[in-house]
């Protein structure tokens, strides 16, 4: 079972956390500076997954803006997929909008990404719209994914049970606020 500290991103991160976006998107990832720039940001909330060695495996990254959030990105190393990783972040930054008072979450995800889509469906965001040509490197559409308020009980039933269902990983939160 892997075993996962979950904390805040901090400066310190940024260049573990670089080398997984440059290995996720080769062809067009965040630079150092767009992530320094997010955790200077005070409406960013920024976490990171790291293993018992202190080596961030994955992280996600969300704006909160009066009543609504804004997933920003969500990476895992390749050489830790299919480990609950993502649910887990996932989870860690749900919580943090139930803290922070937060109805709505929404995204933008690629049209060709059929396991974050599915990801993101499990924890009931749904397509609203599409827009077209909204990645740079290749002009693929984006799906625009939004939840229904996360405090209606459909919501936080699904959610509960997703928490639950979490066996392949144990998750230690840690300096989340």
């Amino acid at each position: 079972m892997l075993e996962v500290k979950i904390t805040r991103m901090t400066k310190d991160d940024v260049d573990e956390v670089v080398h997984i976006e440059e290995l996720v998107h080769p062809n067009h990832h965040w630079s150092k500076d767009s992530f320094y720039n997010e955790i200077a940001n005070n409406l960013a909330y920024y976490y990171c997954a790291k293993n018992t060695e202190n080596k961030i495996v994955a992280y996600i990254g969300m704006w909160h803006i009066l009543e609504e959030a804004h997933i920003t990105t969500l990476a895992v190393h390749p050489d830790y997929r299919r480990m609950q990783l993502a649910q887990a972040l996932m989870i860690a930054a749900i919580e943090g909008c139930y803290k922070e008072m937060i109805k709505f979450i929404t995204l933008e995800v690629r049209e060709s990404n059929i396991a974050a889509i599915s990801l993101y469906e499990k924890f009931l965001f749904d397509s609203i719209g599409m827009r077209k040509k909204y990645y740079q490197d290749n002009g693929e559409n984006a799906i625009i994914m939004f939840t229904q308020n996360i405090w209606y009980d459909k919501f936080k039933n699904n959610f509960s049970a997703i928490k639950e269902g979490i066996s392949k990983i144990k998750v230690c939160r840690s300096g989340i606020a």
